[in-house]
């Protein structure tokens, strides 16, 4: 009777080794003034109102942070208008999209998203065995009859970025139903609106209502882009009852820091300037965007804080050497081949100097 083989080593399970690591945005380039563009972190940093929330809490660091984030989720339903109960917070977003795919995800299963969506997705599907379904585009933008097309009798999840990274495009609320009324009642679909407060669209919805009447969607937001808390990985999702209890269930105890959640509140009801952030970003991707138009580029139009910048595909003016360009004029955009977009760099809308700076930059470049 032969024994089964005994690995040398330790040996993850099928399917991990297979998974491309997610790679975040550079943070170092050339030069004493540096433009860090790549991440879409904002230009106005946090509130200092979350800044003073964060320093009172080195005095108690010795303490467990509040397990079940109270404070934080009394505040965000406030700010809201929902159900504490039907809130769960994370260490951001990310946390939240990888506890949802551990929790509803089996080997086997299937999980649709669109073709230029968050890297994140295929990552958090493929690492809890399910098959990453890739639904094409069109025109840089979802395609819900694209993604339905991809559902299927295995389909237990369809992630949603809306809008979208990092593509910068969005799909009205009346296609963000269609999509959810062609979907199985079995399949859970996520909405990530991690960009949402930047969006000023009359047709946008971030997926509050649809969570509120349905028992398979659930909305994601972070802290780290718009009340600029990055640093400190906060996120929320605003869950159906049930969907709600199962994330308490396997999330981690005290998955928050005592920090981040005393922060997050004072950010939340910091409203001036989350006001002025989104004023400067409407002002700016729009201005942004025209002026690297007027020096012969092509520019997805954008309802987020970032552009997806075409270059030529071939050629001395690609998108890889216009990247080292930057870098040597202390400019730090996102190259975007990981989304099988090799030709864009995607460009943070910064402050007024970031933005002038990368303008200059590419008008040189493209002579």
């Amino acid at each position: 009777m032969s024994r089964p083989s005994i690995a040398l080593r330790p040996v993850p399970k099928s399917g991990i080794m297979d998974i491309s690591p997610y790679i975040p945005g550079k943070s170092a380039a050339k030069g004493t003034k540096v433009h860090k563009l790549s991440s879409n972190e904002s230009p106005f940093g946090a509130s200092q109102k979350a800044v003073a929330a964060f320093a009172a809490q080195a005095k108690v660091l010795a303490l467990y942070p509040d397990g079940s984030a109270t404070t934080l989720r009394e505040a965000i339903a406030s700010r809201y208008g929902l159900n504490a109960n039907a809130i769960v917070c994370g260490a951001g977003s990310d946390e939240l999209l990888q506890l949802l795919a551990h929790a509803y995800l089996n080997a086997g299963d299937e999980a649709v998203y669109s073709q230029y969506g968050f890297l994140v997705y295929p990552i958090a599907i493929s690492s809890n065995g399910a098959k990453a379904v890739l639904a094409p585009e069109v025109g840089h933008t979802t395609s819900v009859d694209n993604m339905l097309k991809a559902v299927n009798t295995r389909t237990r999840m369809v992630f949603l970025a809306n809008p979208n990274n990092p593509t910068g495009t969005y799909l009205p609320f009346d296609e963000v139903k269609r999509l959810h009324a062609g979907l199985p009642k079995s399949t859970l679909l996520v909405l990530d609106a991690a960009y949402a407060e930047y969006v000023k669209r009359n047709d946008y919805e971030s997926g509050i209502e649809l969570v509120a009447t349905s028992e398979n969607v659930v909305m994601t937001r972070t802290f780290s882009k718009i009340y600029g808390l990055a640093g400190l990985r906060l996120g929320w999702a605003y869950c159906p009852p049930l969907v709600a209890d199962v994330l308490n269930r396997i999330r981690g105890p005290f998955n928050v820091s005592g920090p981040a959640l005393a922060a997050g509140v004072a950010a939340i009801e910091d409203q001036p300037f989350v006001d002025a952030a989104v004023a400067h970003n409407e002002t700016w991707v729009k201005k942004l965007a025209a002026r690297l138009e007027g020096v012969g580029l092509k520019v997805t139009p954008s309802v987020g804080n970032f552009l997806l910048v075409h270059f030529a595909a071939k050629g001395n003016k690609t998108a890889p050497l216009a990247d080292a360009f930057l870098i040597e004029h202390g400019i730090i955009v996102r190259r975007m081949e990981g989304y099988g977009l090799p030709a864009c760099l995607r460009i943070t809308v910064g402050d007024e100097d970031a933005n002038n700076a990368v303008v200059a930059a590419l008008t040189e470049f493209l002579k």
